[in-house]
């Protein structure tokens, strides 16, 4: 499986031991950076995460800034993703049960290194329950269709 991370300066410090921890466990990493603490535009590493999710390069996605607010605001204005904020294990579940999450967020700033790999593990593990959650999802892909050219 396939797997993109972005980070921005608050949030590499996070990212580096969570894309070794990916590596470990098998996923092909497409490290979009950034690659030190100098600052830098968490925008610009939430769009490229989220367009290559959202056009099938890679299964999923994760990204961390200081709070993983910026980065889940960005990488939802993609069509096709569904990003969710994550800074406990049963939230990071939820989203894969519940919203079929393409893309995990988290800050650096609330989030330990340790939680953090057991928040993505629980993430990356969780399956779509699929059922009631389709329709849902059907409304979300309805409402970007129906809100291009407003």
């Amino acid at each position: 499986m396939r797997i993109a991370v972005g980070a921005d300066h608050a949030g590499w410090p996070l990212k580096e031991p969570l894309v070794r921890y990916l590596m470990e466990r098998g996923w092909d990493v497409e490290d979009f950076g950034t690659f030190g603490p100098e600052s830098v535009d968490y925008p610009d590493y939430a769009e490229k995460v989220a367009s290559s999710v959202a056009h099938g390069a890679v299964e999923r996605g994760l990204l961390i800034c200081g709070s993983g607010q910026g980065m889940c605001m960005v990488a939802n204005k993609v069509d096709g993703i569904r990003a969710a904020l994550a800074h406990d294990v049963v939230s990071a579940r939820l989203s894969r049960q519940h919203n079929d999450a393409n893309i995990l967020t988290m800050g650096a700033r609330f989030v330990a290194p340790a939680l953090a790999q057991e928040i993505l593990q629980v993430w990356l593990d969780t399956e779509f329950d699929g059922g009631r959650h389709v329709r849902r999802l059907e409304m979300i892909q309805e409402l970007e269709q129906n809100t291009h050219g407003l």
